[in-house]
């Protein structure tokens, strides 16, 4: 049987790194209806949310064709976690799962999401985060993660590393509910499940510097550049 999806679409109206982010144009429209239109156009979710203290956005949302949490007053500052605002529209929202899509990440594609949902319907994971894979030479700590100093390897001979890109991040309801009820933090919460996204869909807003990278592959996108290589 299908799981019941809810989609969650997370944003608030300010914002101080890159100011008023999710009403500003990138391209040819405001960064809110990236992940609306994502969500709207894979059919999958029983129903959407936009979860923003924002009036404004809020009736933005529903006139885009999606329903608007109203978010509470507290949990729209800086401080407020993905933890706290998810744990308040899941004791709100009946479903087997929420699905949260990020607004910083705009570059997602229709066929990512679909991978995403697959995978999610596929198996057991109480959480399930988008990550990027890479091989390279990592340090942590100053110490090296995932090769030696001993020697050098061509990067393909690397285990990769994962990063998590929040682009897209699924919890089982029950789950995030029980454990954040016992006071243990639920946002890595149960049995985890690790989705890769493509190195040029995994791009999250936080910096001015993020918002022209983003808006450079986007446009990229829509020029079709052909390839061209110098004649020798």
């Amino acid at each position: 049987m299908r799981k019941k999806l809810v989609a969650m679409i997370p944003a608030r109206l300010g914002s101080k790194r890159i100011p008023k982010k999710n009403i500003r144009y990138m391209g040819d429209k405001p960064l809110i209806l990236y992940p609306i239109e994502l969500a709207l156009s894979v059919e999958r979710f029983e129903s959407i949310w936009l979860n923003t203290e924002s009036e404004e956005l809020g009736k933005a949302a529903e006139r885009a064709g999606i329903g608007f949490h109203r978010r509470p007053r507290e949990l729209a500052g800086d401080q407020a976690t993905n933890r706290e605002f998810t744990y308040e529209f899941l004791q709100k929202h009946p479903c087997d799962y929420v699905v949260m899509v990020n607004p910083t990440s705009p570059l997602l594609r229709k066929e990512t999401m679909e991978g995403f949902l697959n995978y999610l319907e596929e198996n057991d994971f109480d959480t399930v985060l988008s990550v990027i894979s890479e091989k390279e030479e990592t340090f942590y700590r100053g110490e090296p993660l995932n090769f030696s100093l001993e020697r050098k390897v061509n990067s393909q001979q690397l285990e990769p590393v994962e990063k998590i890109v929040w682009a897209l991040t699924a919890w089982k309801r029950e789950t995030f509910l029980r454990l954040q009820q016992r006071g243990v933090n639920p946002v890595f919460g149960g049995k985890l499940g690790r989705f890769p996204i493509p190195k040029d869909e995994s791009c999250d807003l936080d910096t001015p510097e993020d918002w022209k990278i983003a808006e450079g592959i986007l446009m990229s996108r829509i020029n079709n550049f052909e390839e061209r290589y110098m004649e020798l």
